[in-house]
């Protein structure tokens, strides 16, 4: 028999090297539950996606700075029908833009990069309104381009629609004028044909304009 003490680490390694199976499962020490995620989005519509890096105006420091790069969306309500802006950095998804889509907006071209675009608006990516002025560059011209014209075509379509809402406005307010007149017509016309009191006989009208004689007295 071979002593411990004197063994030589070959023989050491591999008598140790072979493992028994047990056949024995190991359960996790932590079970991790699925959580589901929201990210304000799930009663919106996409209706524009691209890649671009975004800037912000500092009007303390006079310079543009970097608010990241990820994913710029327009998306629409499904109920209210209203259009936002949304930009996402890439990997820590935190929000860098986030402002409705009015009419009014306008969108230029970057003088210095034709790969750029630049506008004002009042975001709310800081948790409160504020009126600030971006930058976005682009991948390319031709996305600039797309983006350009997204934002042309969104604001068109909301003043149409804006157009279309005062005209019912005011056709409603014709109808509901035209009520209230109908309403005076009418009651003038019940006033005119409910009976009046009628003329009292004319004897009664003859006594009383006579006055009474001694005899009556």
């Amino acid at each position: 028999m071979a002593d411990p003490e004197h063994e030589t680490p070959t023989e050491v390694a591999e008598g140790g090297g072979e493992e028994e199976d047990t056949g024995a499962q190991v359960a996790p020490i932590v079970r991790l539950e699925e959580v589901a995620v929201t990210t304000g989005e799930e009663d919106e519509e996409v209706l524009y996606d691209q890649k671009a890096k975004l800037y912000r105006f500092d009007k303390e420091g006079n310079q543009w700075k970097e608010r990241g790069a990820g994913t710029v969306k327009l998306l629409k309500h499904k109920s209210t029908g209203k259009i936002r802006l949304v930009m996402r950095q890439a990997k820590t998804l935190k929000i860098c833009a986030n402002h409705l889509v009015f009419e009014t907006l306008s969108v230029q071209e970057h003088a210095g990069n034709d790969k750029s675009c630049v506008w004002h608006a009042t975001d709310f990516s800081d948790g409160e309104l504020k009126d600030e002025m971006f930058c976005m560059r682009f991948g390319s011209v031709e996305n600039r381009k797309g983006f350009m014209e997204m934002i042309e075509k969104t604001t068109a379509s909301l003043g149409r629609n804006e157009e279309k809402e005062d005209k019912e406005v005011d056709a409603a307010a014709k109808v509901i004028g035209h009520l209230k007149i109908g309403g005076n017509a009418s009651g003038a016309a019940a006033e005119e044909a409910s009976p009046q009191p009628e003329n009292p006989p004319e004897t009664e009208q003859k006594a009383a304009a006579e006055p009474a004689t001694e005899k009556e007295l």
